[in-house]
């Protein structure tokens, strides 16, 4: 498998990816569905949980497919090439499909259900790290 300065790069993409695509598919649900049945930050706040356990598992899934060494630097680099990936493709999204600027895109972050979300993004970043603090406390 990949050693190397790429490695938490390459995993960080494929995690990405994964959870973008999952996103994708659960966020339009959420918008199409959840949404007008009951409101904005409710949808968020079914949606989250589902999220991050997706995210998850997709972490540990390209943990062990790509062999992420077990160091704090990987696991960092890792979750800043997903966090940064996500981001982008975010706006990318609110740009193309919702016709909203990327100053609107950034408003929305000030509104509950905005800072939700982002709460979670951000704790997804977190995913490598802390898959390798826990790994760390069960070995003790």
């Amino acid at each position: 498998m990949e050693r190397g300065p790429t490695a938490p790069l390459t995993a960080g993409t494929l995690y990405f990816a994964l959870a973008f695509a999952a996103g994708f598919v659960l966020g339009t649900i959420r918008v199409l569905a959840v949404v007008p049945a009951v409101g904005e930050t409710l949808a968020v706040l079914i949606e989250l949980p589902i999220m991050l356990t997706v995210s998850w598992i997709a972490c540990g899934f390209v943990i062990r497919r790509l062999n992420v060494p077990a160091t704090v630097h990987h696991r960092i680099v890792m979750g800043a090439a997903a966090f940064t990936l996500l981001m982008i493709a975010e706006v990318g999204v609110a740009w193309l499909l919702g016709r909203r600027s990327v100053s609107d895109y950034l408003t929305h972050y000030t509104e509950l259900a905005g800072a939700l979300g982002l709460a979670g993004q951000i704790v997804f970043a977190t995913f490598p790290l802390l898959r390798l603090k826990l790994a760390d406390k069960a070995g003790s």
